[in-house]
């Protein structure tokens, strides 16, 4: 599955089916299989000790209920954390996974949006390891690389040149700077703007520059109608069944 099979509108599970699951685990990313996601969508970090892992918060506080910045914990000591039991009992145990276990896992059976999530410690070897992982497993056209630095792409590209590369922009001022020019004069296959900041114009000018418009994160029946009306080639949400079933009654 490479990124142009896609369907349109495609529906990427955010964090796994992460209104159903603890979000980022391997629970989370098979439900989102199961409920029918075209493709799933993750963040990953590196741990104190260089291992890739994936997990969104910069600490393990609010998903684990344990305390610490990811940066400065093992391996191991990830690892023995429970990312399960704060989302529901049923989940106990789940744990933090490593990029490996779900390329792995999943690799050969959906599309992955993997987020380069290294905002804060943009020198590390985050970007270095995850294509050098994507390289071992043989995922470069079935992975897509998205970041808000267009630096850490620029370095995936340079590495691994087949991979897409997806420039998120958020909201503010520096966002609209990261739409228009960077986004325009840089070399990516798709643009993923904040929900609030999508606009119809938007959707068509990704679309006058050949590339693609993947909307986040959108939970709502009614913003999901819009966005797909607009003709958005892709949303990111937590809820893959609800996206999917609104995607049927919109075509």
């Amino acid at each position: 599955m490479m990124l142009e099979s896609l369907p349109r509108p495609a529906i990427f599970a955010h964090r796994g089916a992460s209104a159903h699951a603890p979000e980022n685990t391997l629970a989370a990313f098979a439900l989102a299989l199961e409920q029918g996601a075209d493709a799933i969508e993750l963040d990953a970090k590196l741990s104190a000790d260089g291992h890739v892992i994936v997990i969104h918060d910069l600490t393990v506080d609010r998903t684990t209920g344990a305390q610490g910045k990811v940066q400065e914990m093992s391996l191991a000591k990830l690892r023995a954390l429970d990312a399960g039991s704060s989302f529901a009992p049923k989940f106990r145990g789940e744990k933090i996974p490593l990029l490996e276990e779900v390329f792995e896992a999943f690799g050969n059976r959906t599309f992955i949006n993997v987020e380069l999530s290294n905002h804060h410690t943009p020198n590390d070897q985050l970007v270095e390891t995850v294509c050098m992982l994507v390289k071992k497993f043989n995922l470069q056209k079935r992975v897509l690389f998205s970041s808000f630095h267009p630096r850490s792409l620029a370095k995936a590209q340079g590495l691994l040149p087949e991979a897409p590369r997806g420039l998120l922009a958020n909201d503010g001022f520096r966002a609209l700077l990261v739409r228009s020019f960077i986004f325009y004069f840089g070399n990516f296959q798709a643009l993923h703007p904040n929900i609030w900041t999508t606009s119809p114009q938007q959707i068509r000018r990704v679309h006058r520059l050949g590339r693609r418009a993947y909307i986040f994160t959108v939970n709502k029946e009614e913003q999901m109608r819009k966005l797909f009306r607009w003709g958005a080639d892709g949303i990111f949400t937590d809820d893959p069944p609800l996206a999917l079933r609104v995607r049927g009654e919109t075509k």
